[in-house]
């Protein structure tokens, strides 16, 4: 299924062929049954591969039905721009630095005074406004600006964005004024949903009324609902530095807590028949109740179908296998969006759970402790060392880092945090005794401020970080087979001749895999020492460009984007990290005058201010032209003095004042590259 899945995507194949391969492997299977039974036994195959191919044909079904793009009454067959647009706002309003956040249903396309009913989800960022106090889940708007396509920064190694997007149902967005829209009377209302949000919305009041303190409260509604919009991002930066994100992300972990409680609270039921069947149903109600006021992210949801196959398994007396279980909830949770299979979350997720059920009883049989308490502390880094060893290859892939002290922040950081969230629960359950509530509040105040002390005090260690790993795909996939084969060699001694064969093959495997993984990574090492370009980035109201030359680069451009962290690691660091390059001071056959900059025999001249050239008998060669900011200049003229190879527009261009620009460059027969549409500018040299 998961083969499906993936060929859909990349290869956007016709629904009508799905459907041909279904109706084929279904009818071969039944076929199969119905032929003699000496025949069934010669073709034994026969069954096997048709099956494969039934599943295949299932998940790319899945997949193409789940593409918003194919649904015939998608919001993208029908608006144009300056239509109107009646939408449903599907969620509370977000608050964020200059605007207000929300994704919004599209419902109906005004067009010629008709209204046509359409389907798709688009983000609509609210100007900051009092009159903003009127609207809430569920209020209708009209309005007829028009709708900005989702697009990628398109630097190299960046975040796909649009790809995020679109596997949310989310295509399109818009900046809206407060006169730009008008609030329509009635409201479309989910009752679960508002149910949710209200319930949310209490617990967020009782936390902000207890706890104090902007860092803790927005650790304390994340670890308890997974609420982020209070969360510091250096905050979120440490944790991730330190190898403890995955206790800001609802998962098994807080899940498991919940299932240990209501198991302890509704035990009395256990021994009692006339009710027994009551207390399976209150877990599994009380599980996916916390799952969705958590978000129902992937990770909650693996692990409350997980727990509910657990609930059901004991109910039904029926002792279930673990790995089957497993394989069940992903295959549910893939119906439900296969999507979820790029989740970042729903990956390392089952690569923990798999490598804790896996390698758990070996790495724990290491030591052999008597004290209870030691053994205890013992088992819980028995756990975290087992679960990084197949998420570590997928955790590398995706943050391109490695936390070197995880052991010693996990060590303090899961057990304190699995008691604040009991914490919280205790603190929600009394609420209503204003002197308990507060004492509760000021303890777990001091446990949260506690941990993210801890936290922060391991990150300025040194060596705390790896940072700067690269590794694409195939590199992943072999770092995987060569922890798993060597994992599986050094697993303790089998019991028969043929299980130790297999281990010797294991360390064969792994030994492959290691060769290929270092054969990729010197050839991509060498690549890298070879290379020279120049990298015009695009970074909204910013110039950024760096001059890299083998693995080192000098960055040129606006100072003040670095004023905070996150514009140079959203923009720069994943081009930086790609192509393995470090920062120097001055790079060889390199020099900068002025505007000009000459680089290998290259040059570039940058305008963000208006310029006059006097007239002259010669054009000199500009190979790069780099525009910025709004200067007052004419691409004719420039043209009649430069002999202009290549143009670029960066980010900091005003979007109206290109279209002018690019109308001269074409009449001109000038090549030219607008970054903000376009993607980042690449030269490349050699």
């Amino acid at each position: 299924m998961i083969a499906g899945i993936l060929l859909q995507w990349h290869y956007q194949l016709a629904e009508k062929t799905w459907w041909a391969f279904l109706f084929i492997s279904l009818l071969a299977v039944i076929i199969f049954f119905i032929v003699p039974f000496f025949n069934r036994y010669r073709l034994f195959y026969f069954p096997g591969v048709f099956a494969t191919f039934l599943f295949l044909s299932f998940g790319a079904l899945l997949t193409f039905n789940k593409d918003i793009r194919n649904d015939k009454s998608w919001l993208g067959n029908f608006y144009k721009e300056k239509d109107g647009l009646i939408v449903t706002l599907d969620e509370p309003l977000v608050e964020k630095t200059k605007s207000y956040k929300v994704n919004a249903k599209a419902r109906w396309v005004t067009k010629n005074g008709k209204a046509i009913p359409v389907y798709g989800t688009i983000i609509i960022y609210f100007k900051k406004d009092s009159s903003l106090n009127q609207l809430k889940y569920g209020s209708q708007i009209l309005f007829t600006k028009s709708l900005q396509e989702i697009k990628n920064s398109g630097n190299p190694g960046g975040f796909d964005y649009k790809r995020y997007s679109l596997f949310q149902g989310v295509t399109h967005q818009v900046y809206l004024k407060p006169d730009e829209f008008e609030v329509l009377p009635g409201e479309k209302q989910n009752p679960l949903r508002e149910f949710i949000y209200s319930t949310r919305r209490a617990v967020l009041s009782i936390l902000r009324n207890n706890i104090a303190g902007d860092k803790e409260l927005g650790l304390a509604e994340a670890l308890l609902i997974g609420y982020k919009n209070d969360l510091e991002q250096s905050l979120v930066q440490s944790y991730t530095n330190t190898g403890v994100v995955h206790i800001i992300a609802i998962s098994g972990l807080h899940l498991g807590l919940i299932y240990w409680l209501l198991a302890l609270v509704l035990n009395p039921l256990k021994n009692r028949r006339k009710v027994q069947w009551l207390r399976p149903v209150l877990i599994i109600t009380g599980l996916w109740l916390f799952s969705i006021l958590a978000g129902a992210q992937p990770s909650i949801l693996r692990s409350a179908i997980m727990f509910t196959c657990i609930v059901l398994g004991e109910s039904l007396s029926k002792r279930t296998s673990i790995y089957n279980t497993m394989a069940v909830s992903a295959f549910i949770l893939l119906c439900i969006n296969p999507y979820w299979l790029w989740d970042v979350g729903f990956q390392l997720s089952y690569a923990a759970v798999l490598s804790i059920i896996i390698f758990i009883r070996p790495i724990y049989n290491w030591f052999y402790i008597k004290n209870k308490i030691l053994d205890f502390i013992w088992k819980l880094n028995a756990v975290t060392l087992a679960a990084q060893i197949l998420s570590v290859p997928l955790s590398i892939y995706h943050f391109h880092q490695f936390p070197n002290y995880f052991l010693l922040t996990n060590f303090l950081a899961v057990p304190v945090s699995s008691i604040i969230v009991l914490g919280e629960i205790f603190l929600c359950a009394i609420a209503w005794v204003p002197a308990v509530a507060t004492l509760a509040g000021k303890l777990l105040s001091w446990m949260i401020w506690l941990m993210n002390t801890w936290i922060e005090r391991v990150e300025t260690l040194r060596f705390s970080l790896w940072d700067g790993l690269q590794i694409n795909i195939l590199q992943t996939i072999l770092l995987v087979i060569l922890t798993a084969g060597i994992s599986y060699w050094l697993m303790p001694a089998r019991m028969t001749r043929s299980d130790g064969e297999k281990a010797k093959r294991g360390l064969t495997i792994g030994l492959i895999a290691l060769f290929g993984l270092v054969a990729l990574r010197s050839f991509s090492f060498i690549t890298a020492e070879l290379q020279q370009k120049i990298i015009v980035y695009n970074v909204p109201q910013k110039r950024a460009i760096d001059f890299v030359d083998g693995r080192h680069y000098t960055f040129v451009g606006d100072s003040d984007l670095f004023a905070d962290d996150f514009a140079p690691n959203f923009h720069l660091k994943p081009t930086r990290i790609l192509y393995r390059i470090t920062p120097v001071d001055s790079l060889t056959s390199f020099s900068r005058i002025g505007n000009y900059t000459d680089y290998k025999d290259k040059k570039i001249l940058m305008l963000d201010s208006s310029i006059n050239y006097l007239p002259s008998n010669e054009k000199p060669v500009i190979d790069l032209l780099v525009i910025s900011k709004n200067p007052r200049i004419y691409i004719s003229k420039l043209a009649t003095r430069l002999n202009i190879r290549q143009i670029v527009f960066d980010g900091s261009v005003p979007s109206w004042k290109t279209v002018y620009w690019k109308k001269d460059c074409d009449s001109l027969h000038i090549p030219w590259h607008d970054v903000t549409t376009q993607g980042a500018f690449v030269m490349n040299m050699r």
